[in-house]
């Protein structure tokens, strides 16, 4: 007879120890104290994949300078529907936020969040004017109000003056700039509700934990195999909820369970490298993150961008990233995580994405193909005078971006983040990369309301989330005095200038 495997029970299970999955957890636990969670992550530490500082970009999306949220429409306008949507998500992140500080969830809110002004800044007269109808459109929005613009060259000196020694004097180049934008680390956020979660009796993390299969039981909740790989021991966790967060490996594992809803999802890896500033006179140069427009047939996570970065309480300057492509799904992935996510259900949809995408495939290529040289070619277009001997490589994350069932092509890429779920709500699994991270309260607190309808509607549900976050249910961008409050309360308590 074989060895019998462990088995426990639990209320809720997180697969992967990001900033996902220590959001909800942390909902979880301020919404009910008693239930009970299991926390798993592959790796012996968390927050080591998309969350860790080196492996995104930190900025605390808001839609303040991320061109690609405004797309130019045929007729010469800005679309900023998404723009807003994603500016009322990072508010409700602050909420919650500040809410951790005032509770001393979180002791020091420095560690992870700073004010460092967003700025978009682009070259060219098309480009140019694009920005300018973009100002235009977003400044009539409450929640962009204070934001400004300008084609002065002396103004942009003393906005960005690394960017502009060197430059041709007469290069048409226009920036907005809204100061309340803000650097967040991740990794450090993430550790910090990790660890205070396992410090409660009723919540444990597993570190070294890898998810070998799910399956439903017959009552309906679920079967987790986990296999320890420091030991080679494996076991069994039986839960009522499982939350697969597990970035790139998320697609594999949602697909494990056998959920229908997971029919017809592919994954597109798209790694990335940056440049980081080696040279401190530069680094102290340059305070903000300063946007701009993506290459032709770049995906929305290489728009290049200029980046005041804090980390390990050092400031950094990084500029990227350069995407590449990998058919691994995390950074500590494997090369055969591409291949062993196709399945008859997403091939077709997969196939089809691919040959829509043709130029996106042959731009990935071509960027892993690049020297430093060329890397350095695309700092200047920013940076005139950078040498690369001022400049190291720093591998980036890897991300998965969703490919979904499309009637018309097949499948398509979509860019953004998804929440899949099985039809009872017992698991649900994100799919997807950016904004995610700084939209991740108001992602977890939607999945909360989609899994757990009946308690979302209780009234000890709806205060205490009002507690947590006042402008629930309420639109900043509708109520300019709202809007006003908030901001003034969460930069406060934050301690954001």
């Amino acid at each position: 007879m074989g060895k019998r495997k462990q088995k426990t029970e639990v209320d809720v299970v997180l697969i992967g120890g990001g900033i996902m999955s220590a959001t909800l957890g942390t909902l979880i636990n301020e919404l009910n104290p008693a239930v009970n969670i299991e926390i798993l992550e592959r790796l012996d530490v968390v927050a080591a994949e998309s969350s860790d500082a080196w492996n995104n970009a930190g900025t605390g999306h808001s839609a303040l300078c991320e061109l690609n949220y405004t797309p130019q429409q045929p007729d010469g306008s800005v679309k900023i529907d998404k723009a807003i949507t994603i500016a009322e998500q990072f508010e409700i992140s602050k909420q919650f936020w500040s809410y951790l500080v005032e509770k001393g969830i979180i002791a020091d809110p420095e560690q992870f969040i700073r004010q460092v002004p967003h700025m978009s800044a682009v070259f060219g007269e098309k480009d140019v004017d694009f920005l300018k109808t973009r100002y235009e459109a977003l400044t009539k929005e409450n929640l962009f109000k204070g934001m400004e613009y300008t084609e002065e060259k002396s103004l942009l000196k003393e906005w960005i003056p690394l960017m502009m020694e060197g430059r041709d004097p007469n290069e048409p180049i226009a920036a907005t700039k809204m100061e309340i934008g803000t650097d967040v680390n991740f990794g450090v956020l993430t550790e910090d509700l990790i660890n205070h979660l396992d410090k409660k009796d009723n919540i444990k993390l597993s570190l070294n934990q890898e998810v070998k299969d799910i399956d439903r039981e017959d009552d309906g909740r679920w079967e987790i195999e986990v296999k320890d790989l420091k030991t080679g021991e494996k076991r069994e966790i039986i839960a009522k909820f499982v939350f697969i967060g597990a970035g790139g490996h998320s697609l594999l594992l949602l697909e494990k369970s056998g959920i229908p809803e997971a029919k017809g999802y592919g994954g597109f890896p798209v790694g990335g490298q940056w440049l980081r500033c080696t040279n401190e006179e530069i680094i102290n140069k340059h305070i903000a993150k300063v946007y701009g427009k993506a290459s032709v047939g770049a995906p929305p996570m290489s728009v290049p961008h200029l980046d005041t970065r804090f980390i390990d309480g050092k400031q950094a300057l990084l500029f990227g990233p350069y995407a590449g492509f990998s058919t691994k799904f995390l950074k500590k992935g494997s090369y055969f995580d591409l291949p062993a996510s196709i399945k008859l259900s997403n091939i077709k949809p997969m196939l089809s994405a691919g040959l829509d995408n043709l130029p996106l495939t042959k731009y990935l290529i071509t960027e892993v193909m690049k020297k430093p040289k060329d890397k350095l070619d695309s700092l200047k277009q920013f940076m005139p005078t950078a040498k690369l001997e001022d400049w190291a490589i720093e591998k980036a994350g890897q991300r998965v971006q969703v490919i979904k069932k499309d009637p018309k092509h097949g499948g398509v890429l979509e860019f953004g983040t998804e929440v899949v779920s099985s039809a009872d709500g017992s698991i649900a699994a994100l799919l997807g990369a950016s904004p995610g991270a700084s939209t991740s309260v108001a992602i977890m607190i939607q999945l909360l309301k989609k899994c757990f309808p009946e308690r979302a509607k209780s009234d000890e549900y709806r205060n205490k989330l009002r507690e947590m976050i006042p402008s629930w249910g309420k639109s900043l961008n509708d109520d300019p005095q709202l809007c006003e409050h908030t901001r003034e309360k969460t930069h406060t308590v934050l301690k954001l200038k």
